[in-house]
């Protein structure tokens, strides 16, 4: 039995299937997630949801400075005795939704990394306000579920194409590190895992006139799926199909295609013809 889990053992703590805690205490594998998370060295790290401080142990060593974000006050103690012969770890109560992200990371040197094994029912809501945040993120390396992990991956067409994977292909490359199956955690959640590792672009994949306006059609894109995108143009900007007909013509569209199936470029084309008439949307 690793240390760590005869610590929690010892404290007499039990897992909150609340918080979705499945934690990882596999040495070798925690070593392979901090090597997979490629932290440059004296790179900076916002760990999210440390838990008992597995991984973040092995943060420390590759590090400058590792600033760790825990919801479960009763895991504080745990995780700063456990890790009291690390002195470049800052430990932090908090719900990760709710805190002053640039607050909280003004000390960290820019650009900083973020790595996470969160919740798996935060997933989406985290990315999304991460990648809008506007902080200075290197790279994201997430413990995800399985299935969002293959739907960030998917292309225009798949079934997982969608607002989640549009936005950060958008503002990533991302790719899938390692699979870690269910039976790697304690307790084993009912899916199996994905760590994937998102290096943020030095600019988007693709140049738009209106970075509002271009997340606005893509969401519009799956508002109705197996819909045409003129169909779904009329339901979320309340426009007469000759206008939304128009807007594709102008984009160089077909009108019959489905909005899942447009690609980056297409929605970006799209949206600059949209952002041109953007008072009377």
């Amino acid at each position: 039995m690793s240390k760590t889990k005869e610590r929690i053992r010892e404290g007499n703590l039990r897992y909150k299937q609340s918080l979705g805690q499945n934690f990882l205490y596999d040495e070798e594998l925690l070593a392979s997630l901090a090597d997979a998370a490629g932290i440059r060295p004296g790179e900076d790290v916002l760990e999210i949801g440390p838990g008992c401080g597995s991984l973040t142990k092995h943060l420390c060593r590759r590090a400058g400075h590792v600033l760790s974000v825990e919801l479960d006050e009763r895991l504080i103690p745990l995780l700063n005795a456990f890790m009291a012969e690390e002195k470049n770890l800052t430990v932090l109560q908090g719900d990760i939704m709710a805190v002053d992200l640039p607050k909280i990371t003004e000390p960290l040197s820019k650009p900083f990394a973020v790595v996470a094994n969160i919740p798996y029912y935060i997933t989406t809501p985290l990315i999304t306000r991460l990648l809008t945040s506007g902080l200075d993120i290197s790279r994201l390396a997430l413990m995800v579920q399985k299935e969002v992990a293959d739907k960030i991956l998917s292309s225009p067409g798949d079934e997982g194409w969608g607002p989640l994977a549009i936005r950060c292909r958008y503002m990533c490359e991302p790719y899938r590190a390692m699979e870690v199956p269910a039976a790697c955690f304690t307790p084993p959640p009912k899916v199996d895992s994905t760590f994937i590792v998102m290096p943020v672009r030095e600019k988007p994949a693709v140049e738009v006139k209106d970075e509002e306006m271009f997340f606005r059609v893509a969401a519009a894109a799956f508002a109705l799926r197996r819909k045409t995108m003129v169909n779904n143009l009329c339901a979320t900007f309340r426009a007469e199909r000759a206008q939304a007909v128009q807007w594709m013509a102008d984009a160089g569209l077909d009108e019959k295609v489905r909005g899942e199936r447009l690609s980056l470029e297409e929605l970006a084309r799209l949206a600059d013809v949209m952002a041109e008439g953007k008072e009377s949307i």
